[in-house]
């Protein structure tokens, strides 16, 4: 994709891959607008990015998307990129515990989000020159961790999605971008993975992410997340389900 001149919306840019990604971007020349549910942190990134912008959305709300989506393409009428970001990760026992409290909140944020937002904006990409829909999955969509079995779902079923969301609109000025993030060092499972040394630096991320970007590509996959992402391909899906599970 052409990574400078944009309109781009990201979902979850206030922390994270989805801050780090915003920040890139807008260096980049392009028009950049975060959203998030918390205020204050949005506000913290667009003090510390002048001419950045932010809306307040929650993902989980199906008629707040909605009406978030039609705010959006009226103020911002050049929007022709949307990611995807917004997503949380938390730990299940689904032995020990018959709720599912956590299920239904993983399901409603990382893959009905992006759904339902992309359905809403997608009319109006579809009339943009040139658009993009990136979506941010994981290298756990292809191995899951055993410990987050719902986010490690949704991530897979998120790939599948882009997948088939990718075929639909072959032809037409929008294309779709998968992002799968191996373990990066944020604090989506907490402030102790933002410094694990098991996970990829956040500054080095963004940067290969950066460069593959620039290309044609189709995935975004970082040469950290390649043994997840080529494991049932390299015959190693089993060595490497252990592996990643041994760890945890």
């Amino acid at each position: 994709m052409n990574i400078t001149g944009n309109t781009i919306l990201i979902t979850g840019g206030g922390s994270g891959i989805g801050r780090a990604l915003a920040e890139a971007l807008h260096a980049r020349g392009n028009t950049v607008i975060i959203a998030g549910r918390r205020e204050r942190v949005l506000d913290d990134v667009t003090e510390a990015n002048p001419g950045m912008a932010s809306m307040l959305l929650d993902i989980q709300d199906k008629a707040d998307i909605a009406a978030f989506a039609r705010d959006a393409v009226a103020r911002f009428p050049a929007l022709n990129v949307v990611l995807n970001n917004a997503g949380i990760m938390k730990d299940e026992d689904l032995v020990g515990s018959r709720d599912v409290a956590i299920a239904e909140e993983t399901v409603e944020t990382n893959l009905l989000g992006p759904i339902r937002l992309t359905a809403a904006l997608l009319p109006h990409l579809l009339k943009q020159p040139k658009a993009t829909i990136l979506t941010v999955s994981s290298g756990l969509a292809f191995v899951p961790l055993a410990v987050t079995p719902t986010y490690s779902a949704t991530k897979a079923a998120l790939h599948s999605w882009s997948m088939s969301l990718r075929h639909q609109l072959k032809g037409s000025s929008t294309q779709v971008v998968e992002i799968a993030p191996p373990y990066v060092q944020t604090e989506l499972r907490g402030p102790e993975q933002a410094v694990d040394p098991l996970a990829m630096p956040l500054a080095d991320f963004i940067a290969e992410v950066m460069a593959i970007l620039e290309t044609d590509a189709e995935e975004v996959i970082v040469e950290r997340c390649k043994p997840l992402r080529f494991a049932a391909e390299n015959g190693n899906l089993a060595g490497v389900f252990a592996m990643v599970n041994g760890q945890h």
